[in-house]
């Protein structure tokens, strides 16, 4: 999971609503009532039966967002949920003092706004894109509805539900029993590559923080992210191209964990 809190500058960003009509920036196609095509982490809809995917597809909109761009903001009425195809979201939740807290970093096949399209509740955190983003929407009454219809996608959704339970369990257990400046960065970056497949020890991922970013995650400084950074690379841990990382020993990153 490639979550990790950070606390940055809060900044005033467009809300684009899902239904408004767009261009298509950045080569993202905008698609009405589609559902593009299943990715490995989407666990609500992935692997349904033909006639229920159909169900499905005349319930959701296609939708794309630019860098920047509000998906929906906290403290707003549930509208529904978004499905993330393409680009990486963040979820963040504000503080009075103009700061804002970053939960979650949701990539391609993670779903936002489930909680309170659930609930009825209002948003708990911003999601802001991070880079141009595909996503579906659907809104709060039609998928409840469809939910109902569906027992095994409401299964689904508890699954989803518990699993973003245990996810903030983890998070603020993690603030709360920190270790070592090195120690969180190696968690941070095996946390990076989590779901990706390790061959022999090598990993993939890419890098959307900034080292002073990646600092507020693990509760250091810039300096020390940047001087550790060059101690990994210079132990052969890692290795850092431009905004592409690759884990090179996993074990010995695991042993900082200690």
């Amino acid at each position: 999971m490639t979550d990790r809190m950070l606390v940055i500058p809060r900044k005033k960003r467009r809300m684009r609503s899902p239904t408004e009509n767009m261009k298509t920036p950045y080569g993202l196609e905008v698609v009405e009532n589609h559902i593009p095509y299943p990715l490995p982490k989407d666990r609500l809809f992935r692997n349904l039966p033909q006639a229920v995917r159909a169900e499905l597809a005349a319930i959701s909109l296609s939708a794309a967002y630019r860098k920047g761009e509000i998906l929906f903001a906290e403290g707003q009425a549930p509208r529904g949920i978004f499905v993330i195809y393409e680009g990486s979201v963040k979820l963040s939740a504000n503080s009075f003092d103009g700061k804002s807290l970053i939960l979650h970093l949701a990539t391609p096949g993670d779903v936002v706004g489930l909680p309170g399209t659930i609930s009825g509740k209002r948003y708990e955190t911003t999601a802001e894109a991070l880079e141009p983003v595909q996503a579906s929407f659907i809104s709060r009454k039609p998928f409840r509805d469809f939910v109902r219809a569906h027992g095994e996608v409401g299964l689904r959704v508890a699954e989803t539900l518990s699993d973003i339970y245990h996810a903030t369990y983890r998070e603020v257990r993690y603030l709360g029993l920190s270790g070592s400046a090195e120690g969180k960065l190696a968690r941070f970056l095996l946390d990076l590559t989590a779901d990706q497949d390790h061959d022999h020890g090598h990993a993939r991922a890419k890098l959307i923080l900034t080292h002073e970013e990646i600092a507020d995650v693990v509760g250091t400084s810039r300096e020390t992210v940047t001087r550790l950074f060059a101690e990994f690379k210079r132990k052969r841990l890692v290795e850092v191209h431009g905004s592409r990382l690759l884990i090179v020993n996993k074990a010995s990153l695991q042993k900082l964990l200690a």
